[in-house]
């Protein structure tokens, strides 16, 4: 299986974009962004194309003039107007979703279609869910091209509705989201619009299984701020600001959590998608609980630690928790009301995947009730200045670093001091020389992931610890 790596992303995390208050990764997670994928067939009980509710998609053509996004610099007056030019930069990872198509040509993308066998990845339904914007004939205007990628109306919706009308002098952004605009600066519905393929859903070709990464697929994974940071192509100046808000990144990572959790379970419930033949479908299992070095000498070895969070049989795999670990430190911190049911049923959760699938069914339902409501209760939330450093602590304290035994949790544990940091420093509560002077210890945090086979918890947790105490100290 491909795996994500990390290694660089602290080190990329050092650079500054554009001279925004804000740092920002940019590396080795271009090779996700453009790789997120399904490449298997769904039952058909579950298939759909996506956008099925209605509206044209009229195409990236249709935005790419000069008196619109298309500059080759951003000097628009209302919005940067080079918009076009970042998602199709040819190298950074702001213009993966352009290069979401081509990638199926490629080597990679050819060896998997051909081990899948469902035929040229460019035209197979499996695989253009996630790598184009993908709807039915019936609803492409003039200028749609599938070969496009994941164009704007992949995230901004069909424009058949909008287009005409969105720049006008009366149009407001409240009129462009009732005209059909998705509405991306409430960070649940950016959060569930990334999900479809950063983690899956029920549309055609959204769902990443276990074969399409035996057939070499990138194992999955999702951070809502990060991802934001990565394909942001817009400047939050004080028009922004009037007309849509400003962004918590607090906000946006801790939902974005949430909403994951949320997701993964609302998936492993159904029948469709949490099985597979008579197996459980391995995708949403921890990955390095089963790809790990085996011994069968007379002195046995453990390759993996007991879980405090895990209460499952001896041996079991455990279900991917990275989401659920980080959620619950959140939990502790923001929304302490509802923080102890999650917990609670994340637990029974995991108890019962030692019982039988009815059980884990019913489980995982309980499960998602309990994050969709911490995602409501974050969203909703007023966000101080003081957040950012508590859920740091959190995250790195005593209660929940026992749970980083696993090399996917600890990968999401390290983005999120990091990301938190960016928002302290994004904020103004943290300078740029002070964040620079504790790189080295986020670092040492990043090398302790820099690879799955190279992963040892203990490592790891020290070097989290010590880089949270550095954070905590600029308080």
């Amino acid at each position: 299986m491909g795996e994500m790596p990390v290694a660089v992303w602290g080190r990329a995390k050092g650079l500054w974009r554009e001279g925004r208050s804000r740092l920002v990764a940019i590396g080795s997670l271009l090779s996700v962004a453009i790789t997120i994928a399904a490449f298997a067939t769904l039952p058909a009980e579950h298939v759909q194309a996506q956008g099925s509710g209605g509206g044209v998609y009229e195409g990236v053509a249709t935005c790419a003039g000069s008196t619109c996004h298309g500059r080759s610099e951003g000097n628009g007056a209302v919005v940067r107007q080079d918009e076009i030019a970042t998602w199709q930069e040819p190298s950074s990872a702001s213009g993966a979703h352009s290069r979401a198509y081509s990638v199926l040509a490629s080597q990679r993308g050819r060896q998997i279609a051909e081990t899948l066998g469902i035929g040229p990845a460019t035209s197979a339904s499996a695989c253009l869910g996630c790598h184009a914007t993908f709807v039915p004939e019936a609803r492409r205007g003039a200028r749609f091209h599938t070969s496009d990628g994941v164009g704007c109306e992949s995230c901004h919706g069909p424009a058949q509705g909008w287009l005409q009308v969105h720049y006008e002098k009366a149009a407001s952004h409240a009129s462009n989201v009732r005209a059909g605009l998705v509405p991306l600066e409430r960070p649940q519905v950016r959060a569930k619009v990334c999900l479809d393929c950063h983690y899956g859903s029920t549309d055609t070709g959204q769902f990443v299984t276990h074969a399409m990464m035996a057939a070499g697929h990138p194992r999955v994974s999702f951070e809502l701020d990060l991802f934001s940071s990565l394909q942001q192509h817009h400047d939050e100046d004080a028009d922004y600001a009037s007309r849509k808000g400003r962004t918590d990144s607090v906000r946006l990572w801790a939902v974005g959590q949430a909403e994951a959790v949320a997701r993964a379970t609302d998936l492993f419930a159904r029948p469709g998608f949490g099985m597979n033949g008579m197996f459980p479908q391995l995708y949403f299992y921890d990955c390095h609980s089963c790809h790990r070095p085996i011994t069968d000498g007379p002195a046995r070895r453990l390759t993996f630690e007991t879980n405090p969070g895990r209460p499952i049989p001896f041996g079991n795999p455990p279900f991917n928790d990275e989401n659920i670990i980080m959620l619950s430190a959140v939990s502790r911190t923001l929304a302490p009301g509802a923080g102890g049911a999650f917990d609670d049923a994340s637990k029974a959760f995991h108890r019962a995947m030692g019982q039988d699938r009815a059980s884990a069914q019913a489980a995982a339902v309980t499960l998602r009730e309990r994050a969709q409501a911490l995602s409501d209760a974050l969203a909703a939330r007023a966000y101080g200045g003081g957040d950012a450093f508590d859920v740091i602590a959190s995250v790195a304290g005593k209660a929940t670093t026992p749970r980083f035994t696993d090399y996917a949790g600890s990968v999401q544990a390290v983005m999120a001091v990091d990301t938190l940091l960016n928002a302290l420093v994004r904020e103004g509560r943290v300078t740029v020389g002070a964040a620079a002077g504790i790189r080295t210890n986020i670092n040492r945090a990043y090398a302790a992931v820099s690879a799955p086979e190279a992963y040892r918890p203990a490592a790891f947790r020290s070097a989290l610890s010590t880089a949270a105490n550095a954070i905590g100290s600029l308080r």
